[in-house]
């Protein structure tokens, strides 16, 4: 009941509120590049907290050229969300009882050199930038990045990984799909299943689905 209130003083507030009109073009590009679909008065819900994000992105900017901040803010695809949203969305962490063992464990080599800094991307045995969208599956990002970094480490071949195999096919190691995991039970699944998809064979879509993995 509460969320319903909210939601409506937010929406009267909206319909108040005239947009601006420099911004129009704005949030045509931004609802095209991030594909945004809306659906009645939410649109003008969503207008203004966009609009709210850019005036505190231009605020904090400004800022920045006179050196008060040493980074700078832009635009992505949370914009049309509050920050609260945000935390809820993304950042719900849930703790994990780990009862299921693993059955093999790492042993660190003995009498190896360690250098002080690595950067991977220089080896080029990782991947680009991949984004979770709103499904809490990092955990399955974590697993395919680690296992292509071994694999082209072992190779030579850097191969694109699919986080949606993990998401739709680990669950009876212990993962949970887009509603959280762990990095050993997404291992566990890439031993007991010998092997994992490719990227692109096996898409990434931010949502539970049933198990699609074929051997070839």
């Amino acid at each position: 009941m509460l969320r319903f209130v909210a939601l409506t003083v937010l929406v009267t507030v909206t319909l108040a509120a005239p947009y601006h009109t420099d911004l129009e073009q704005h949030w045509k590009n931004f609802k095209t590049v991030y594909n945004k679909k809306y659906e009645g008065k939410v649109e003008g819900v969503r207008r203004l907290i966009f609009e709210q994000n850019v005036a505190r992105i231009v605020h904090h900017n400004l800022e920045a050229d006179l050196g008060i901040h040493t980074y700078r803010l832009g635009l992505n695809a949370y914009a049309d969300l509050t920050s609260e949203e945000f935390v809820k969305q993304l950042n719900g962490f849930r703790r994990f009882n780990q009862t299921r063992k693993i059955k093999d464990a790492f042993i660190p080599p003995r009498n190896v050199m360690i250098p002080d800094e690595v950067d991977w991307r220089d080896k080029k045995v990782v991947t680009g930038v991949k984004d979770q969208k709103q499904c809490g599956s990092c955990w399955a990002f974590s697993t395919t990045g680690s296992v292509e970094g071994q694999y082209a480490l072992k190779t030579g071949q850097l191969v694109s990984l699919s986080e949606q195999n993990l998401v739709d096919c680990s669950g009876k190691e212990g993962n949970m799909g887009c509603n959280g995991g762990l990095m050993d039970y997404g291992f566990q699944y890439i031993i007991d299943n010998k092997g994992i998809d490719r990227e692109d064979c096996y898409k990434y879509k931010a949502i539970d689905e049933k198990c699609k993995f074929k051997r070839n």
